[in-house]
């Protein structure tokens, strides 16, 4: 597939990676947040979006999970990019230079310890590529930006310290994002389903609601909670389940789901990433 897909960031980016890691036939556009990737899909100005949502260390990316559901897109697919992060100083630094570190407010908990037990500062950033680049135009030694080796090569930075993530399993989940869904059985392995759904804050709702699952032997592997517009009386739930919907199970959970709850919405079917079966639990 050939055309253009959105990230946020700036060049070099983590979601740069992505993109060139899932659709390396594509242009990347970079874009400043994420609801401009959302707009430039939904605008017909790129074909596809790339979409962090979640990391291994430090967990869930704000906000992304809310977007999904009022962004009209649809997941096509996921990527899980291991994050290696890196030190980058302006050539001829070196790592005893360096007094402060500059990233995402995402990724500066993800190498805390090395960061402390080096006396660096963390600063926070509004993109970890825009931090090297803005680390470039400097030329301080003493300032450092916490990013991709990607990023290294594209602004003239050294690699003052490489793959300073404090855990090893260091991985973020990307989606890639579409203005048409595709609901077809992708691939040799396993499908993913992701929906939401509403329930009425009453005793045993959530029980109820998930009872089907757990009849039919569907994986649930992911549920998240949010309070719908404001009000305690009511909650959204987003959920990634294993399977199609068309698959017998997955459509009597599903068919058992909407009699107890409300406003039950599909926003994806798409080929699980092979690297999802090597993450923890």
């Amino acid at each position: 597939m050939t055309g253009r897909i959105a990230f946020q960031g700036e060049l070099g980016a983590y979601s740069h990676q992505a993109c060139q890691q899932s659709r390396p036939e594509m242009e990347a556009v970079p874009s400043t947040t994420f609801e401009d990737v959302v707009d430039k899909v939904a605008r017909g100005e790129v074909d596809l979006g790339m979409l962090a949502v979640e990391n291994s260390t430090y967990g869930r990316v704000a906000d992304v999970h809310s977007l999904l559901p009022k962004s009209g897109l649809h997941i096509v697919d996921e990527a899980f990019v291991r994050v290696h992060v890196n030190l980058l100083g302006v050539p001829g630094a070196l790592l005893v230079d360096v007094t402060e570190a500059h990233g995402h407010v995402v990724i500066l908990p993800q190498c805390a310890g090395f960061l402390k037990a080096h006396g660096i500062k963390g600063k926070v950033s509004s993109d970890n590529a825009r931090a090297a680049r803005e680390v470039a135009e400097a030329g301080d030694k003493t300032k450092a930006a916490l990013a991709s080796e990607l990023a290294a090569s594209i602004y003239g930075l050294d690699v003052l310290a490489r793959h300073i993530e404090d855990q090893a399993n260091n991985t973020t989940r990307f989606l890639v994002m579409s203005r048409t869904p595709d609901h077809s059985r992708r691939g040799a392995g396993k499908m993913i389903t992701t929906f939401t759904f509403r329930v009425r804050n009453i005793p045993a709702a959530l029980y109820k609601a998930m009872g089907g699952f757990a009849t039919n032997s569907v994986n649930m592997t992911k549920l998240e909670s949010y309070m719908v517009g404001g009000s305690f009386t009511a909650t959204e739930f987003y959920a990634d389940i294993e399977g199609h919907p068309e698959d017998p199970n997955v459509a009597l959970a599903l068919e058992e789901l909407r009699y107890f709850t409300s406003e039950v919405r599909i926003l994806g079917v798409y080929p699980a990433d092979r690297e999802r079966g090597s993450q923890p639990d």
